[in-house]
């Protein structure tokens, strides 16, 4: 990979795109259940999932931990899973009532990240979603756009060899780690998403030296 060439995607997709202003959520908790509920659906699912669980008073720690899981399936039913990601979404909760959010946050991002990891349906990418955008620490999510975008242009890997080529090109720093994901998340299904390739504002990227 050449150096700079994720840089250079960064400043490309923020020209063309301007700021993203991620996650759209109005506490770090609403953040986790947006994590958990976004699994393999769409956001409008979650943003609707989510007004149904403010309407129950549900999206506080202890009043989710302590739910009625019929009531929370039917509110989560939505996005899909929702037998699985009801019972995520309590131990989660759990969690947190257990061991308070502002002290699992306090972690280290790396003791942070393999806490998050440790629960039951928590994989890379959600955990890493919860790192960065609740906890709002330094960990690079990758998701499929992500990792299609990069293929586009020549750079492969599995998630962490991507995630490590990201947090080793360009700064450690929250709000860019945010602001980057944000862009390959709308510029993926504004162009790659439609297949407009021959749009590409990155196709060119080796041509032109980067």
């Amino acid at each position: 990979m050449k150096a700079g060439k994720l840089c250079r995607v960064y400043d490309l997709l923020l020209d063309e795109l301007g700021p993203q202003y991620w996650w759209p959520a109005e506490t770090a908790f609403e953040v986790v259940v947006g994590a958990i509920l976004t699994q393999q659906t769409k956001w409008t699912n979650v943003e609707k999932a989510i007004s149904g669980l403010k309407e129950h008073g549900l999206m506080e720690v202890d009043s989710l931990a302590g739910a009625d899981i019929e009531l929370l399936e039917e509110l989560v039913r939505c996005c899909g899973f929702y037998r699985q990601k009801s019972s995520r979404l309590k131990g989660m909760a759990a969690f947190f009532a257990d061991y308070g959010m502002e002290e699992v946050f306090s972690m280290p991002v790396e003791k942070l990240r393999r806490t998050m990891l440790s629960l039951k349906g928590v994989g890379n990418e959600t955990a890493d979603s919860i790192v960065l955008y609740a906890a709002g620490k330094p960990k690079f999510v990758i998701d499929v756009y992500t990792t299609r975008m990069m293929k586009c242009i020549g750079i492969e890997g599995n998630y962490m060899q991507l995630q490590h080529m990201f947090e080793t090109e360009i700064p450690q720093d929250v709000d860019i780690y945010k602001e980057y994901h944000a862009l390959i998340v709308e510029y993926s299904k504004a162009y790659c998403g439609k297949k407009r390739c021959n749009e590409c504002i990155l196709k060119d990227l080796d041509e032109n030296g980067y």
